[in-house]
Parts: structure tokens; C-alpha cells; sequence
């Protein structure tokens, strides 16, 4: 019997959403073998209304034994002048052994939730496990699942919030507060930099935002944006104080996080320390000891996407 098309909306995924299972899910797909992840398509192109490119991805993977899935996404940075968040998209998931398609899931959502738990994910072995304050630099879609993902696996008592335009920090501190969560905007980076335990990054900045100088021992920085090898959220110094941690190495040429300081000799390429296959299967260590800084790149990886997926379609369908 032929099978029904599910539609898995922003709702469903917003409501359907429990942090610490979805990031055991991405735990268990990473430390998973069968699964098979090419390198995405990455294109870009000029968009009609806008002086910034538009970026076309496509992120395939599958597991024979079970599901198969794509995501199409774009990303056009000045979708906020419009009032949309920038990453658009669908992710088709498919029964891998048929090509059957089993659903069509709304792919903002299912980026930021995955995203966020990724990044979580990777807290978990490299944040002090007494990490207890947070600064968000950033105010985009993926900020409240960042601060919601990173609270769920510290005990992160206070957060503290950094945009461009103040207005918006303040209207997502009033958003996080039904959720639990007390955050207070600032005016400035500087002023709560140098006193919190994680430091996570999520804007489309070409320019450092975490800059070195401030940082002291023992803090955990988690940069999600600079999807390009001309962006970048953190400087040269940032990278000389940290131990340099990656969601997957196959995206080292893609931000410019990574990408720049190997091109200035600041990192070599064996001093990056892990990915999160490597620390899922505790194949490689994470934090060694209090005082280290340790910085966690995210670029995205298919795999994230799969787990995610196969994760709500199966709250949908309550296999």
C-alpha cells in the first residue's frame, strides 16, 4: 500500500522539540557506520535585490539500512530587511531502500534545531562541566535554540545577549522569558566577554567578534555563522589561545574561521583537535583540563540532518 506524504511543518517541529533527545539522536547517528555523507554542493549566486550573494546548498546523506534525505537550502543574508530568516528550505526525506518519499520538513526549522543541538553536542566534551553563564552574539533564528540547546546540558543561570541593533535583543530576552530563561541585552560585546563560561557566535559577520584579547582560561566559544571563506566571527588571536575543535573536516575550506588562519600559517591543519565523529566514538578527547580554551566550529553536516529528520518523523509518526 502506497504509503501517505507527511508534511512536517515549523510548528510541529517547534512544539515537537526536547533538546536532550535530539542531541542524542545526533549522538547516535555520528557514532553510527553505514552512514554515507558526500561533500554538499555549495553555489552561489547573485540575488536580484540584494548587493550580497545568495548561497545554494544541497546536503545529501543516507543509510541503506534505513532512511536517505536531502536538504535544499538557501541562504541570503539580507533577508532580515525583509522580515524572513535567511536559511529557506526543504529537506525531503526518503526510504532508502525504495526512494519512497516519507516527508517533506520545513528546513529553517529543521537547521536551527539541529544546529543548535550540534553545537550542544559538542559542549558537552568541551565546555567546563560547571559552566554556568552564557553570551549570545547574535539575534537571528538560531539564537533562542542556541541559548535553549547549550541550557540543556549546563546549568546556565545567566545569559547574557549581544546584537547589532539593540532592539531585537531586547525582543528576544522578552521571548526566552515564558521558556524559562532570564537574558539581558547589552550594548556592548566587551562588557560580559571576559566573565562568562560559553561564548556562542551565530551571526552573518565578515568581520571578528570574538576577539582574543578578552578571553580567559577555562571559557568554551561555539562559532555557528561565517558559512564563507571570507567571513569570520573570531580572530587570529582567539584561534592561537584555543584548542580548535570542528563538526566535520570536510568543511575546513567553506569558513573562514578555519579557512584564513591556515592561509596566515596561524593554524596547521594537524592542530585541529577533533570532530565530532572522532568525539562521539571517544576516538579523541575534548577538554583536557579547567583552564584550556576550547573553540567549537560549525559549518553544518548532512548527517546532522538526517538524524534530525529521521528524529521527527518519528515523533509524527510515533514509530
Amino acid at each position: 500500500m502506497m504509503q501517505s506524504l507527511l508534511q512536517i511543518d515549523a510548528h510541529f517541529i517547534e512544539e515537537n522539540t526536547h533538546f536532550p533527545s535530539l542531541i542524542q539522536a545526533l549522538k547516535s547517528h555520528f557514532t553510527q557506520s553505514g552512514i554515507s555523507i558526500p561533500k554538499r554542493h555549495h553555489h552561489d549566486f547573485q540575488n536580484a535585490s540584494s548587493d550580497k550573494d545568495t548561497t545554494l546548498l544541497l546536503m545529501p546523506a543516507w543509510d541503506p539500512s534505513g532512511s536517505a534525505g536531502v536538504k535544499v537550502v538557501t541562504v541570503n543574508p539580507d533577508n532580515d530587511k525583509v522580515g524572513l530568516p535567511s536559511v529557506q528550505g526543504v529537506y525531503i526525506h526518503m526510504e532508502a531502500s525504495t526512494g519512497v518519499v516519507k516527508a517533506i520538513i520545513d528546513a529553517k526549522s529543521l537547521t536551527a534545531k539541529r544546529t543548535a543541538a550540534a553545537s550542544a553536542l559538542a559542549s558537552t566534551f568541551l565546555s567546563n562541566k560547571n559552566a554556568d553563564s552564557l553570551l549570545m552574539i547574535g539575534t537571528g533564528a538560531l539564537a533562542s535554540n542556541l541559548i535553549q540547546a547549550h541550557a540543556s546540558v549546563r546549568n546556565i543561570k545567566q545569559v547574557y545577549l549581544w546584537g547589532r541593533n539593540y532592539k531585537k535583543a531586547e525582543a528576544l530576552s522578552e521571548k526566552l522569558k515564558p521558556l524559562g530563561i532570564q537574558a539581558e541585552p547589552i550594548q556592548t560585546i566587551e562588557e560580559k566577554i571576559s566573565e562568562v563560561s560559553i561564548i556562542s557566535c551565530a551571526t552573518l559577520s565578515a568581520t571578528p567578534l570574538v576577539l582574543g584579547k578578552y578571553l580567559r582560561p577555562g571559557q568554551h566559544i561555539d562559532l555557528v555563522g561565517a558559512y564563507k571563506p571570507n567571513m569570520r566571527e573570531a580572530d587570529d588571536v582567539t584561534i592561537e589561545k584555543a584548542s580548535v575543535h570542528v563538526d566535520t573536516y570536510q568543511g575546513l575550506n567553506e569558513s573562514g574561521d578555519i579557512v584564513i588562519p591556515m592561509q596566515n600559517g596561524i593554524l596547521k591543519r594537524e592542530a585541529i583537535q577533533s570532530d565530532l565523529f572522532e568525539l562521539c566514538s571517544n576516538a579523541k578527547e575534548g577538554r583536557t583540563h579547567d583552564d584550556e580554551i576550547t573553540l567549537f566550529k560549525s559549518v553544518g553536516h548532512a548527517i546532522e540532518d538526517l538524524a534530525a529528520a529521521n528524529y521527527y518523523y518519528k515523533k509524527m509518526t510515533h514509530a
